[in-house]
């Protein structure tokens, strides 16, 4: 059984000297890496995606690859030649071929895009093996794996980085901007979330060999992906710089959508029309902050409806909402009301100077641009011995969810405490500035 909060915190107290000096030293900066060299383990569809964005930039080197498919990492490699860099090894030994990767001595960072269930293990095995560890989402599923990352990342001194493209989205960023300069007022409220019809991805077998996703839906029933949305909310409400996640309850609906897509696509005496699923078709999670906030975060991956995160940000001066199209109220300013296009409007004036810069060379790199941004920030950091951007402590807070989710609906919505990560260190931290290019 997973450590729970209470019992963790307790631990964290009785050790509060050597915690709290432990996790100090994990915030100092890395020095600036001249070149970055990367292992990159799971390549296929979303790894390549991200393994492209890599080779656009200047100061990286692929050393490695890894994955279980050897026709995924021969298309990789491939890719890495075809840039005009030198040709990276392959690992394809099996499921657990990723740790003699991490024991190359000529890596500083080892990024993975494996099915959820393999990223804590390979983020613990690249720290441990002195090497920074990034991840696609999310970087944890349970709060032990959450603890677990944070404890290492303190005691190796090593990044440990959970990619949230969604952070670097156009609207995100252009919110975040209006955040800072104070143009929504005090913020009050958000609401964010997954909204995504999965179903036939859920069944399909082009991801890979096993139907990981459906199997999750099967066993689990919570938020089981909570940062694309929440993500640049919890920047804008700057949790774990000066605020955090104080505590949550959460509510499932029936389970509906995956058994009819099943009997739809299959038959009604089909193996997967009798499959038993856990995962509630939308769940629902009110989130209080310490500084008072409350946030709306949604999952739905199940029924049928277009795709949205659902992103909204009101303060006591107006108001953005992005779905289904980006649009503003500002007290004072917008028509008595109505709402304004925020893009058409704003803009000019508020545009996050990151994206103004990056714009052109972001164009269709996927996800509408937002991957190449978040690489080259991840990539722009190290070679620059900058603080990133998103560190253990987030992906801590934001993957804490999950489990928070599945305890509270299995305990009738019972509210559920969130772990403080960072042992006190939230109060002092500085909150992530307008960044540029």
């Amino acid at each position: 059984m997973p450590s729970t909060p209470n019992r963790r915190q307790f631990l964290s107290a009785v050790g509060a000297g050597l915690s709290l000096a432990a996790a100090a030293s994990a915030q100092k900066t890395a020095a600036p890496l001249d070149v970055v060299r990367i292992g990159v383990v799971g390549v296929g569809s979303r790894g390549r995606g991200d393994l492209a964005n890599f080779l656009k930039l200047e100061g990286v080197e692929v050393r490695a690859i890894c994955d279980i498919v050897e026709d995924n990492a021969a298309l990789a490699q491939k890719m890495v030649t075809d840039s005009g860099r030198p040709s990276p090894q392959i690992y394809s030994r099996g499921d657990n071929d990723y740790k003699r990767l991490c024991e190359r001595d000529d890596l500083d960072l080892v990024f993975t895009a494996t099915p959820w269930e393999w990223h804590t293990r390979i983020c613990l095995e690249a720290m441990n093996s002195g090497k920074h560890a990034v991840s696609e989402v999310p970087i944890a599923v349970t709060l032990e794996e959450c603890w677990e990352l944070v404890e290492t990342a303190e005691q190796t001194g090593r990044y440990c980085v959970q990619l949230e493209n969604c952070n670097y989205d156009r609207v995100e960023l252009m919110v975040l901007n209006m955040v800072r300069q104070n143009v929504l007022g005090e913020l009050v409220h958000a609401r964010c979330g997954y909204l995504h019809d999965l179903r036939a991805g859920k069944f399909s077998q082009r991801a890979g060999r096993k139907l990981w996703r459906l199997d999750h839906a099967i066993r689990r029933n919570g938020d089981l992906y909570p940062t694309h949305g929440l993500g640049p909310v919890a920047q804008c409400l700057n949790i774990n710089r000066g605020n955090q996640f104080d505590h949550l309850v959460s509510i499932g609906s029936k389970t509906q959508g995956l058994h009819e897509y099943a009997v739809a696509e299959f038959g009604a005496d089909s193996p997967q029309a009798k499959l038993y699923f856990a995962l509630s078709d939308v769940v629902t999670s009110l989130i209080r902050t310490r500084a008072g906030q409350t946030v709306v975060l949604t999952h739905d991956t199940n029924t049928a409806r277009p795709y949205s995160r659902d992103f909204t940000i009101q303060g006591s001066k107006g108001i953005v909402e992005k779905y289904p199209e980006a649009r503003v109220y500002l007290d004072g300013r917008s028509p008595q009301h109505e709402w304004e296009n925020l893009i058409a409007k704003y803009a000019d004036q508020y545009e996050h100077p990151l994206w103004r810069a990056l714009e052109q060379q972001a164009q269709g790199s996927g996800h509408g641009g937002m991957d190449f941004v978040q690489t080259y920030r991840l990539v722009y950091c190290l070679r620059n011995g900058q603080p990133l951007d998103i560190d253990v402590y987030d992906g801590a807070a934001l993957c804490a969810i999950s489990e928070l989710s599945e305890r509270s609906i299995a305990q009738r919505s019972k509210t559920m405490d969130f772990p403080d990560f960072t042992r006190g260190q939230w109060i002092n931290r500085a909150p992530l500035g307008i960044v540029t290019a």
